[in-house]
């Protein structure tokens, strides 16, 4: 069984194809790249069947990954654009579930303290929340104004509470159409970190890219459409030196006409052998590089414009 380590379909597809050897489009999985401009691409991968759902681990859905480069030094006008493509691309997934005034609930899952794993918490601080205005203050409102409500109900080792379980209560009390769910992931690639978006219709597993695995987000528990918003903020350690390794070999390869040894050893999946002499005991480290403060808060921003955009 393949150890994807990273929860982007994207990537799990590309190392799917690497390792089969696949050169075309998997059997059940469908996929198209689109350039927005030269810094904003978007790439939509279709998982259709049960075959394409055992090829990469993920269930069938809708993938969306948007990718932004140069975001730590991004301008205003960059923020706002990545932003507006979100909105678009989210409004298009809305728009298959519910109507535009149907109600929904936006959650943020992490733990504010934590920074690579505080985006959920900080996004909803600015989310443009309407449910408290319709229901009390109505003559205030404008008519056709979608109930929005938001949430971040913090994480099992503060509440005591599985995420899932507190969900359940607020979906039961206040009956959303459908739920947004914002979370960090993991990647296999350091150049993702807090510039990639994955934009999901089929719920999210709260703590599966770094192994802490809880009850997932889904239309199965929840009883109501999910969309699940994820942006890598970590790489485990032995997917980096493992990535470092191939740029390596990359590098002498250019330097040589033929060397078979390279060449296997680029081939092959490094990652178990990697891993194995990387953890010390039951340690196995998460990286996450140091200006991550300042792209949380950029992606902070841009996925809470995009999600006001599309309410």
């Amino acid at each position: 069984m393949i150890n994807f380590r990273t929860d982007l379909a994207s990537e799990r597809r590309d190392i799917y194809q690497k390792t089969e050897g696949i050169e075309g489009e998997i059997n059940g999985i469908e996929s198209q790249k689109e350039d927005i401009n030269d810094k904003i691409s978007v790439e939509r991968v279709k998982i259709t069947n049960e075959e394409g759902e055992k090829a990469i681990g993920k269930p069938k859905g809708i993938y969306t990954t948007i990718d932004i480069k140069g975001l730590k030094i991004a301008q205003e006008e960059e923020i706002n654009r990545a932003a507006e493509t979100l909105s678009k691309e989210l409004k298009n997934i809305i728009a298959t579930y519910i109507d535009n005034k149907g109600e929904i609930l936006i959650v943020g899952l992490g733990n504010e303290t934590v920074t690579p794993d505080s985006l959920g918490p900080k996004t909803i601080n600015e989310i443009e929340v309407t449910r408290h205005f319709i229901n009390y203050m109505p003559q205030y409102v404008k008519e056709g104004t979608r109930m929005v409500s938001a949430i971040s109900p913090g994480v099992l080792g503060t509440t005591g509470i599985e995420t899932v379980e507190i969900l359940k209560g607020v979906v039961e009390n206040t009956k959303p159409k459908l739920a947004i769910v914002i979370d960090a992931l993991a990647s296999r690639s350091i150049e993702r970190i807090s510039s990639t978006i994955q934009i999901s219709d089929t719920g999210i597993v709260p703590g599966a890219g770094v192994g802490n695995t809880r009850k997932e987000i889904s239309q199965n528990t929840l009883g109501i459409p999910v969309i699940a918003i994820g942006i890598p903020t970590v790489v485990e350690l032995a997917t980096l030196v493992s990535e470092g390794i191939d740029i390596f070999i990359e590098r002498l390869q250019e330097k040589a006409e033929s060397n078979d040894y390279l060449n296997n050893l680029q081939q092959n999946d490094k990652y178990e052998e990697v891993k194995e002499a990387l953890n010390v005991g039951e340690y196995n480290m998460i990286v996450t590089p140091k200006e991550i403060d300042v792209l949380i808060e950029n992606m902070k921003d841009i996925v809470a414009q995009g999600i006001n955009l599309a309410m």
